[in-house]
């Protein structure tokens, strides 16, 4: 797992931006082949989707042979109610990108079978061949999607009952009253997410100190769903100096040397997109012995 530290949560938002801007077009995606990646909603996300936005409305990224999945939705919210999270992506993202509409996929929260909605849900993942990037956000109680702690870690998408802390924390997108905030949801399952071939989840905010601290610190815990993606072969957290609040400071200076070598040491020319030797090293700014 790697943990990148920024200064606030407009430069974990450039961070993750760029990234997903290169994992993309790396990957060359065609009509055949498209990316398909994993989206959340919420607050943690506006700032990457407003970066995506303005990358594609400057010609440097393209969403045309993008395939998404949405992480959840509420059940009993119409569709165009403007909480609802088809509403939430498309007001922030899909409508600013050239994305096809028929490319989305968001869970259908009225639908008449929800069970059968999460089943079909999961198989036309599959037909895709699996999501190759899970972007999510989480809770201060580190849920990760609708997750909320207790979830088995190797749950697949289905309907989930929301904890009282996640309603209160919602509530402020529902002008504050808690009875108007939806008790069910649809949501993909921590092990929907894991499937991913790369995790990346946003944290930033004092109030999500404790849970970074429990997923980067602690051991593997269905009480912090979040840190399920410690197994994870490919995973990857971007986070702020005010979410670091809870961490040892041996621990955030650790994951600060390992960017401080990669710059003044190895060089960010002789890496790729994962930390990876992209090519023959040329070490630089290494004092020599005597």
């Amino acid at each position: 797992m790697r943990l990148v530290i920024r200064n606030d949560a407009d430069t974990v938002a450039d961070y993750i931006a760029e990234y997903i801007k290169e994992r993309i077009n790396q990957f060359k995606p065609t009509a055949e082949r498209p990316f398909v990646i994993g989206l959340p909603t919420g607050s943690s996300p506006i700032g990457v989707y407003k970066r995506l936005v303005r990358l594609c409305n400057e010609g440097k990224l393209s969403f045309k042979n993008v395939v998404s999945f949405n992480m959840d939705e509420y059940v009993g919210l119409p569709r165009d109610h403007p909480e609802s999270y088809h509403s939430f992506m498309w007001n922030h993202l899909f409508k600013h990108i050239d994305i096809p509409p028929e490319n989305v996929n968001i869970l259908n929260g009225n639908a008449e079978d929800l069970q059968a909605e999460c089943e079909r849900y999961e198989s036309k993942i599959q037909s895709y061949g699996g999501i190759e990037l899970f972007m999510g956000g989480i809770g201060p109680d580190g849920h990760i999607a609708f997750n909320e702690p207790g979830s088995s870690l190797q749950s697949r998408t289905r309907v989930k009952t929301l904890a009282y802390e996640t309603i209160i924390a919602n509530a402020r997108f529902f002008g504050g009253d808690v009875s108007k905030v939806p008790k069910l949801a649809l949501t993909v399952g921590v092990g929907t997410v894991m499937d991913a071939r790369e995790v990346v989840v946003i944290i930033t905010g004092a109030n999500k100190a404790i849970a970074l601290a429990k997923c980067i610190e602690e051991g593997v815990n269905h009480m912090w769903t979040v840190s399920a993606i410690q197994t994870h072969p490919r995973s990857l957290v971007v986070c702020d100096d005010d979410a670091t609040l809870e961490l040892h400071v041996k621990t955030v200076r650790y994951f600060k040397s390992i960017e401080q070598v990669q710059d003044e040491m190895i060089g960010r020319e002789n890496l790729g997109l994962y930390g990876q030797v992209a090519g023959p090293l040329k070490y630089k700014n290494i004092p020599s012995g005597n």
